[in-house]
């Protein structure tokens, strides 16, 4: 704004246009002199992003969204609702990409199957979660959670998502709390001691899906840079920095990793640690070779995790019927086969 001649608080409307409000151009930037709002169309893109394909579930809760980029490559997002009860606030959730594609390739994953086809631009990041945050004000609902959960592996591209963290929880501009801003990781040990180092201090989720090492090299194959020794250092590192609780993401897998024995693995291996199991029933895809576990079985699971003194629950799944697995919708895209 300084270099168009521009009063400093022109910056504070413009920032507060792009991540508060439901604009969708520069036009409807109503308070904004309307020779600046020309000059600015004509100078910048409004968003990297195009909508290509939505498709929601749980009445309306929870929305899938496939966005093209300039080159034409497709990322996925996920926003789900969670109405007030009696026992939590009401809160919306986006669920981000930062890849297209995955280099880590687990091999449970649809993302991971399909391959890594290059790293978002921090752009690219920031506007596929503000083209949903337009979406939820315009239901009259404001994003108040973030999960770089989505397609691709965080901290291989790690620059990007700590600008974008740094952008998110920026009270000029989406000004949500640490607290409620969350990143996953197979284990980039590097990468998780960067976001330590950063200050940050945003939760962090490992995804670990086994407590041995042997099956852990087949589920997460960056085990074999990596193991749970080196990445469960990392973590405690990151917990004791922060004094934030680890997140510990395991997939159920029938007749996989979803044995008793397993449970007791896992209990020995986290407790007396700063930490929580987050058990995730499976999203199968098609033609793979994996089943979900039974609903006992995974109660069972849960319950001796939780004899050895660790907290652990079950996530509340959601979107099974649009495929909201990451990785889905982007390949039915390309497969030609999005109605």
């Amino acid at each position: 704004m300084a270099d168009r001649g521009q009063p400093r608080y022109r910056a504070d409307q413009l920032l507060r246009w792009f991540y508060r409000s439901a604009a969708e151009s520069f036009a409807e930037m109503s308070d904004l002199p309307e020779a600046l709002r020309d000059n600015l169309a004509a100078a910048f893109r409004f968003s990297t992003v195009t909508p290509a394909h939505t498709t929601g579930a749980d009445s309306g809760r929870t929305v899938k969204y496939l966005f093209q980029l300039p080159d034409k490559e497709l990322l996925e997002s996920v926003s789900m609702h969670y109405p007030r009860t009696a026992s939590s606030s009401e809160r919306t959730t986006v669920c981000l990409s930062t890849q297209v594609g995955c280099a880590v390739r687990c091999p449970f994953c649809a993302t991971g199957l399909a391959g890594l086809a290059r790293n978002m631009e921090l752009a690219e990041v920031i506007d596929q979660v503000l083209a949903v945050s337009r979406r939820e004000s315009q239901a009259g609902r404001r994003v108040s959670h973030l999960v770089y959960m989505g397609m691709g592996e965080p901290l291989h591209n790690v620059e990007a998502t700590m600008t974008s963290l740094r952008r998110f929880t920026d009270p000029a501009a989406l000004g949500l709390g640490v607290r409620r801003v969350t990143v996953s990781t197979s284990g980039v040990v590097p990468g998780i001691e960067k976001l330590s180092a950063s200050g940050l201090g945003v939760n962090l989720a490992v995804s670990l899906h086994s407590p041995i090492d042997d099956l852990r090299d087949t589920l997460v194959p960056l085990n074999k840079k990596w193991n749970i020794g080196a990445v469960l250092k990392a973590a405690d590192d990151y917990a004791a920095r922060t004094g934030r609780r680890v997140s510990y993401e395991y997939v159920m897998l029938g007749g996989v990793n979803d044995s008793i024995s397993l449970a007791d693995a896992l209990g020995t291996l986290l407790r007396r640690r700063l930490a929580h199991v987050n058990l995730i029933p499976y999203n199968p895809i098609p033609g793979d070779p994996f089943r979900a576990t039974p609903p006992a079985q995974i109660e069972a699971f849960r319950a001796r995790v939780k004899d050895h003194g660790v907290e652990c629950t079950v996530r509340d799944t959601r979107g099974r019927r649009i495929d909201a697995a990451c990785g889905q919708l982007r390949a039915e895209a390309q497969a030609g086969s999005l109605a």
